[in-house]
């Protein structure tokens, strides 16, 4: 009678030639299986652990960029140090009413909520918008937003820019900027990451008077209070970011959310 214990029949497999061409495609798959389960299983335990390290890092960058806004150290001080978080509605300029910070990264794998942008309207060459973006909003002690900060993103020159543009209460002056995720070239491009350029661009506007956001990076020094000086041999890296500002701050961006505050609706 045939021996049906697995364990015997284990030990018979084993103990066949390491020369066994079944023995080494069977070991060989077990490896690959253990190996891919152990992967798997990782990824699924660290995925919370980055997720909550991505949000410490865009945290800590958020309140480094507050804290260089002149007088902004001491506003949140005041409020009790701390910025709200809102999901707007980019096409509407309002508050989303169903996706909420916790809801938002599930609600944006659903491609229903992103916009495929036809050439006119995409500007910056990004392909689609989503349709919801998640802010932060300092209110002083009237209710009114005095600080607004907004993630922007685009492609670079080498590869996607990602920055956070601060705008004080009038939806217009330029409070500061952070870069958040870049990858342009060392030395020329990536320069925009320095403390000195990011320096010019607390006061410096978005849009003129009719509304048209005409903010530049210009070819060389800039030429008037919409513009900040170009970095010498990354005049390709400039334009880049010209065009990212642009679109973000115009009416597939944040356009609808800036024109809603400025009226007083948000």
């Amino acid at each position: 009678m045939a021996d049906l214990n697995p364990f015997s029949a284990w030990r018979r497999f084993l103990a066949l030639p390491n020369e066994n061409r079944t023995k080494t495609v069977v070991i060989a798959f077990l490896v690959s299986a253990v190996c891919a389960l152990m992967v798997s299983g990782a990824t699924v335990i660290l995925r919370p652990i980055q997720a909550a390290n991505r949000a410490a890092e865009e945290q800590a960058r958020l309140e480094a960029l507050v804290a260089g806004i002149p007088g902004m150290t001491q506003i949140l001080e005041q409020s009790g140090g701390s910025l709200s978080t809102v999901v707007i509605n980019l096409p509407k300029g309002q508050a989303a009413q169903d996706v909420t910070p916790a809801t938002l990264a599930a609600a944006l794998d659903d491609a229903a909520n992103w916009t495929t942008l036809t050439p006119a309207e995409d500007t910056a060459g990004i392909g689609r918008r989503p349709d919801y973006a998640q802010i932060y909003l300092l209110r002083n002690e009237a209710g009114d937003i005095s600080l607004a900060l907004l993630p922007i993103s685009g492609p670079g020159y080498q590869a996607p820019i990602d920055a956070i543009v601060a705008l004080r209460g009038d939806m217009n002056t330029i409070a500061g900027l952070t870069i958040t995720n870049q990858a342009e070239t060392p030395g020329l491009g990536g320069r925009i990451e320095e403390p000195a350029w990011l320096a010019q661009f607390p006061g410096t506007e978005l849009a003129d008077p009719t509304g048209t956001v005409r903010f530049a990076v210009a070819k060389g020094a800039a030429g008037n209070d919409y513009e900040v000086d170009g970095i010498t041999g990354a005049t390709r890296t400039g334009n880049a970011f010209t065009k990212i500002m642009r679109f973000w701050g115009g009416p597939e961006g944040y356009g609808p959310f800036i024109d809603a505050v400025q009226r007083g609706e948000f």
